[in-house]
């Protein structure tokens, strides 16, 4: 029984880590996918501002310490002075870009780049990683995507439109120019902690309740492990039981080429007993005559047994005939010690009759049966012989 219920904490364990697992698994796939998410808003984000840069064909800004003139873009018209002091630079979508990375790297952590396999800018060239991206690309895939450290990369392809073969000459529309990566710091504390202790308490109550309805279902078992052994009036064992065991010690005694003895008694009268006291009185009488029965034993391989209504069974093992009926004498003796009183009977009290067999030769027996019938007719003998004494079964 134990081992079941260590079986079913074990599996209750199981279940709990598994859970565990899946719970860190699926929020550990949602962070990526939030991830993800974010880092498609950038690129959107970007690919839209292009789009309105080249729209325009480009904006003019205020040449300063930050926005110096694009060397690389070949563009007669690229600075314009408005005055002493002020002049305007055109900036390109790819400017535009770059622009934007340091502004958002200085603000947000969020790094943009626009990268190239043949770049014009020697600073748009790519890193291993966007290098292994910009190659995908160029095998059909659209995007690129991956963790790398605390950070989550991403990285979609970027085609020629009309405005860029200004300066992509070699290029036709539809064509890939590069891709646009985002960097983000995106790496947020997964609840383990709180996912772990959660678990630890849901797995801990299991546990509990486990033990708990495990012991209530063991003292159910032994209360019907009870029942089914040992008799409700008398507290010595049942008929049942009595067969099982004596089955036990035939096997024990042939094994060992021991003796084996059997003493069946019988309360005499007990069913005068019975109309003169009242039921209540003799279920009264059945429990001191099987306690002063069980007191008469010595060993502890002794046992006996209530075999009928007012009849008695008790097995001696390793015990020849005389051995039987000095325990006989001895139940004898402390029945009539209880002096229980019997006015129906012609001795005035509560007295036994007993058949004693014992077995020496099993192959002179068949079954267990031979052993309670010997005993049985012993017993008959006791009873049709005046009652009140002890008879040996003699083959």
């Amino acid at each position: 029984m134990k081992k079941i219920f260590y079986l079913y904490i074990l599996l209750w364990i199981s279940v709990v880590l598994f859970s565990l697992c899946w719970h860190y698994y699926r929020v550990r796939k949602q962070t990526r996918f939030i991830a993800y998410e974010i880092s498609k808003s950038f690129f959107d984000f970007v690919l839209l501002t292009r789009e309105w840069n080249a729209m325009h064909g480009g904006v003019y800004v205020i040449v300063d310490n930050n926005t110096r003139p694009n060397p690389y873009l070949k563009d007669p018209l690229r600075d314009i002075k408005v005055s002493n002091n002020l002049i305007l630079t055109k900036i390109n979508p790819a400017y535009m870009t770059r622009q934007l990375s340091d502004l958002s790297e200085k603000e947000r952590g969020v790094i943009i780049g626009i990268k190239s396999l043949n770049p014009l800018n020697p600073k748009n060239k790519p890193n291993q990683l966007e290098r292994e991206a910009l190659l995908s690309f160029k095998k059909g895939k659209k995007e690129f995507f991956k963790k790398v450290g605390n950070k989550y990369f991403y990285m979609s392809v970027l085609t020629a439109q009309k405005p860029c073969l200004k300066c992509h000459k070699n290029l036709k529309i539809g064509e890939m120019v590069g891709g646009i990566s985002i960097l983000i710091p995106f790496a947020p504390d997964l609840p383990i902690m709180p996912l772990a202790v959660g678990h630890f308490f849901i797995g801990l109550l299991g546990v509990i309740f486990i033990i708990y309805s495990g012991r209530k279902l063991e003292r159910a078992y032994q209360e019907i492990e009870k029942q089914a052994t040992y008799d409700g009036l008398t507290g010595i064992y049942n008929r049942r039981m009595f067969e099982e065991k004596i089955a036990e010690e035939v096997s024990r005694g042939k094994r060992a080429n021991t003796p084996l003895s059997l003493i069946i008694c019988d309360i005499d009268w007990f069913k005068k007993y019975n109309d003169t006291y009242g039921h209540r009185k003799g279920d009264i009488c059945l429990k001191n005559v099987a306690e002063a029965i069980k007191k008469s034993l010595k060993r502890m391989s002794d046992f006996c047994a209530r075999y009928g209504g007012e009849e008695f069974a008790v097995v001696l093992p390793n015990t020849n005939e005389q051995g039987a009926i000095s325990i006989a004498y001895d139940i004898k003796k402390n029945i009539e010690n209880l002096k229980i009183p019997h006015k129906a009977s012609p001795i005035n009290f509560i007295t036994l009759s007993m058949g004693i067999f014992t077995v020496e030769d099993y192959s002179k027996i068949s079954s267990c049966d031979d052993i309670v019938n010997f005993a049985d007719n012993a017993l008959y003998k006791a009873k049709s012989s005046g009652r009140n004494i002890i008879v040996v079964y003699e083959t």
